[in-house]
């Protein structure tokens, strides 16, 4: 590889760390061709990239754009990274399930805008919320109020509805 292949790469690293608010890195030693492509298919449905540079590109890429320094101490041995933008808890899913599955893809730390989680953290950020799951709950918890607000008047108009009612049957009586 190339001086200017190599400068090419290190700048399309250091833009998606940029560009990112999660990293993760994974051991992907042992997988076939045919499951990683598997597992990016995964990751691109939910909008997250993954990549494999050699280790000393990606070093140098966080030193130049800092703020990632624990990930150095993890480039070791067969790295792939993943980035994510908005939906940072796909990829600890896809992760963990994958582990789970095949024993393989281990996640080996990353960070998660500027907090470093280290190996143990997989489940924990795994069983967090996506966003399209906390904007439904905060949808239905707007819309239970007013549904119960609803149910309440068509109540009240149900029973002057029935009490006009009454009213005439007293009346032609």
């Amino acid at each position: 590889m190339n001086k200017a292949r190599k400068a090419e790469l290190v700048e399309e690293i250091k833009e998606n760390l940029q560009n990112s608010t999660a990293v993760y890195l994974v051991d992907y030693r042992g997988i076939n061709v045919a499951d990683i492509n598997q597992l990016r298919r995964e990751f691109r449905k939910e909008g997250v990239k993954y990549k494999v540079y050699k280790n000393t590109l990606l070093s140098r890429a966080i030193d130049e754009v800092g703020g990632y320094d624990k990930l150095k101490d993890l480039l070791v041995g067969m790295t792939g990274i993943v980035f994510a933008d908005e939906n940072f808890v796909a990829p600890a899913k896809i992760i963990r399930d994958y582990y789970k599955q095949n024993e393989k893809l281990a996640f080996k730390g990353g960070y998660i805008e500027s907090d470093f989680y280290d190996e143990s953290a997989l489940e924990m950020l795994a069983s967090m919320p996506t966003k399209e799951e906390v904007m439904a709950s905060i949808v239905g918890s707007i819309a239970s109020p007013a549904s119960g607000i609803v149910g309440a008047l068509n109540a009240v108009v149900r029973d002057i509805v029935s009490l006009v009612d009454e009213i005439s049957k007293k009346k032609a009586a």
